[in-house]
């Protein structure tokens, strides 16, 4: 990983520097880019919040070869972890691999270890033709995500999307307040709770909100139809000062769980931290911009050692806690004083 962190750097920068600690504190502001929007507050919250919940240490039991397998929306993967929706290399990355070349590496890195990669959305369109076109030469293992545009342009690529084999579709309804794109001429915008359920009920294949924040709309996206949802503040790059993922968590999952698929992400960086939203409520957990760095600085083989590295980091952190399932982690191995 330090190899691959090493080319990383040299190719990202000054766009990401690849920093020892990933918090978002050197980059703050720095949207387009890897950075958190205004103050950066967003992004650091993330972590802050993940790092508020300690671990009780249990040794006395038999856990030596944890499963970490899970089964999310009738997929089972090797490890409760999926690549987040990230695109824009030309300009969120440095521009020195190609669209086409980074997503591939994820989507294709993913499904060689069992586990998700998700593609993202936005302009200009050969970042989301690129994702479809990854996801189509992994005969549909993957998962494109598409922003909340207007309806012509929405079901346009849904139908691209579907034609790529994936049997679910994933709104990031969290980039709805991305005014840039209404500039320029590509509106994005909240979906109010009846056009939301006529979008699900119109697209007719497994569907995931991604940008939920709140039991109530948790529990509105349960009541639209929705599959699943991401517990996200789109990694702190749309609103300045909102709490962090783990902050809500466990008040989301108290509504939904056991009704729908719970996802969530902000902030992971270690396989500590994903044993921690599971602990919270999550039923499986997304990765954002430490998948980016080893895309771009390793591609494929990247994207597969860093998938590695946070499985043996989530092992190893499950026999000291005493969870033998990654599929029923008990809220009682984080430490509350």
């Amino acid at each position: 990983m330090k190899d691959i962190r090493d080319k990383a750097r040299e190719l990202m920068e000054p766009h990401c520097r690849v920093c020892p600690i990933c918090n978002g504190k050197v980059c703050a502001g720095q949207v387009p880019g890897m950075g958190g929007l205004g103050s950066g507050s967003s992004f650091g919250t993330n972590l802050e919040a993940l790092a508020r919940f300690k671990f009780n240490m249990r040794l006395l039991h038999s856990v030596t070869e944890p499963d970490t397998s899970v089964t999310i929306l009738g997929r089972k993967l090797a490890a409760p972890v999926l690549a987040a929706p990230i695109g824009g290399v030309e300009f969120n990355m440095g521009g020195k691999i190609s669209e086409a070349d980074y997503i591939e590496s994820i989507i294709s890195g993913c499904r060689a270890q069992s586990v998700l990669g998700c593609t993202g959305d936005g302009v200009p369109a050969f970042i989301h033709e690129a994702g479809f076109a990854a996801i189509k030469k992994a005969d549909g293992c993957g998962i494109p995500f598409i922003k909340p545009w207007e309806d012509e342009e929405f079901f346009d690529k849904v139908e691209k999307a579907l034609a790529t084999g994936a049997d679910t579709i994933g709104m990031d309804i969290d980039a709805a307040g991305l005014i840039t794109l209404r500039k320029m001429g590509r509106p994005v915008s909240p979906k109010p709770v009846e056009k939301l359920a006529e979008i699900i009920r119109k697209i007719g294949a497994k569907f995931i909100l991604k940008g939920v924040m709140t039991p109530d709309e948790a529990e509105l996206a349960l009541g639209c139809g929705a599959d699943a949802i991401v517990v996200s503040n789109h990694g702190g790059r749309v609103l300045d000062h909102a709490p962090g993922s783990a902050d809500v968590l466990e008040s989301v999952a108290a509504k939904v769980k056991g009704k729908m698929a719970i996802l969530a992400d902000g902030g992971v960086r270690s396989g500590g931290d994903v044993l921690k939203l599971l602990a919270l409520g999550a039923d499986a957990v997304m990765i954002g911009r430490p998948f980016s760095v080893a895309a771009i600085g390793g591609l494929q083989q990247g994207v597969e050692t860093y998938i590695k590295t946070i499985v043996t980091e989530l092992k190893q952190t499950m026999v000291l806690t005493g969870t033998q399932s990654a599929s029923s982690v008990n809220s009682n191995i984080l430490f509350r004083q």
